[in-house]
């Protein structure tokens, strides 16, 4: 099969990099792609959000088989159903399904709906009801942007100041442009053992009638070390995660998992290709912070590196809603990726900065924000490579993802030293 890939960055490197293993693939494409993305594919210089660009792309080549719509924006715009639409087989939901990610009030009132756990909420469109409501419930409190904002949409305020002016910063300056035209305002969930809670993402596969949970993972938000710093899309994962249990996964698919494709279907909006869940353990059970209507990113670099599973037969099994029928298996151990990012990320930062990389031994190299420059490797975005290893425990993998970071440098090179270390204690 030849297999394109919609998306430029580390995760679609990652899913490449997992497809590069399938007996059954015999060319990968990627559209825009990376420079890593180069190494493995042909990458495909057409912009995936111009819908009539992708589709005439399609028609020129029929020799391309199936389709991977895999970040957020074409997913919301309905780039699945388009394709669909001229025949071609595709991995991601249809513009109704991924509406559970590209806003949040629509996912807010789903699990109000349908009685799936999470955090108490109200939703407005009007600046000032928001913020008598800030000021009734008081600090710390939880804002998020309803639309789509690269990740970073969402403020966790400590105090009312911080909230005031964290409201304004989505409502009145746009600073996530429309996706804050609505804002939900959320209780800030306490966790079991720490504050303010434990979080773990779980993605999984669903067919619409089946769901089957990928391995956990751990992401870490925020820019600096000891999660403080402003949100970004992420700068580091690892996996599993160290409090998750057979107990928990059991609960989770019981009142969370189950539920969701359910209230999906019953909604008119099945769901078919990677749901995502993050999810906080409290004193009250699990609960629900958000949904990702996609693979998660830097999630998917710690995930996929340990399916054992041919990624192609999953990914047709989710297609054909045959997912009841295949057996996914993973790699025992670990799985650490240590986000190298621009300095100055998530706010303004230079790019063409040239990238030198020594010796870094068996660990993979996935690239995010990378282009080639007068044949160089220069930096071309604000996350610019996760760095990934493999080890029986996460403390043997972080140990070699942080050696191999030693030998990679460029001019403002920023990372967090502390990924992996989070809820050590389980």
């Amino acid at each position: 099969m030849n297999v394109l890939v919609i998306g430029n960055g580390g995760r679609e490197h990652a899913i490449l990099l997992a497809l590069k293993k399938s007996k059954r693939v015999e060319k990968l494409y990627c559209m825009k792609g990376n420079a890593g993305t180069a190494q493995i594919a042909e990458n495909v210089n057409v912009d995936y959000m111009d819908i009539p660009a992708v589709l005439a792309f399609a028609e020129a080549h029929p020799e391309i088989d199936y389709y991977v719509v895999a970040p957020d924006d074409p997913l919301a715009i309905g780039l699945v159903d388009a394709l669909l639409g001229i025949g071609k087989r595709c991995f991601g939901p249809t513009k109704d399904a991924a509406i559970i990610e590209a806003s949040k009030a629509f996912s807010k009132e789903l699990m109000q709906k349908y009685g799936i756990p999470t955090a108490k909420s109200a939703i407005f469109s009007d600046y000032d009801k928001a913020l008598s409501y800030i000021e009734e419930q008081g600090a710390p409190i939880v804002l998020k942007a309803d639309g789509l904002a690269l990740g970073k949409g969402v403020l966790i305020c400590n105090t009312i100041e911080d909230a005031r002016s964290g409201l304004k910063q989505i409502m009145l300056d746009k600073a996530f442009g429309s996706a804050g035209n609505k804002i939900v305002i959320e209780e800030c969930m306490q966790g079991l053992k720490y504050t303010p809670g434990e979080e773990v993402s779980v993605l999984s596969f669903t067919d619409g009638k089946t769901i089957v949970p990928m391995i956990t993972s751990c992401d870490h938000k925020r820019a600096k070390d000891g999660d403080k710093g402003l949100n970004t899309g992420g700068m580091g994962t690892f996996s599993p995660c160290p409090f998750w249990t057979k107990e928990l996964e059991n609960e989770v698919m019981e009142k969370i998992m189950l539920p969701t494709v359910k209230a999906m279907n019953a909604e008119g909006r099945t769901f078919k290709g990677c749901l995502y869940f993050g999810l906080m353990r409290t004193k009250d059970g699990m609960k629900v912070v958000e949904y990702n209507s996609r693979f998660g990113d830097p999630e998917t670099q710690v995930v996929l590196p340990m399916l054992k599973t041919d990624l192609m037969d999953i990914f047709e099994a989710v297609t054909d809603g045959t997912l009841d029928k295949i057996n996914i298996e993973w790699e025992d151990g670990a799985c650490v990726c240590v986000v190298l990012a621009s300095g100055g990320y998530p706010e303004k930062y230079a790019k063409g900065k040239e990238i030198t990389i020594g010796d870094i031994g068996d660990v993979q190299l996935v690239h995010a924000g990378t282009a080639i420059k007068d044949g160089k490797l220069v930096t071309s975005g604000g996350r610019v490579l996760g760095v990934v290893a493999k080890g029986k425990t996460v403390d043997e993998a972080r140990q070699k993802a942080y050696k191999a970071v030693d030998n990679i440098n460029w001019d403002g090179k920023q990372y967090r030293t502390d990924i992996g270390i989070k809820y050590r204690l389980g």
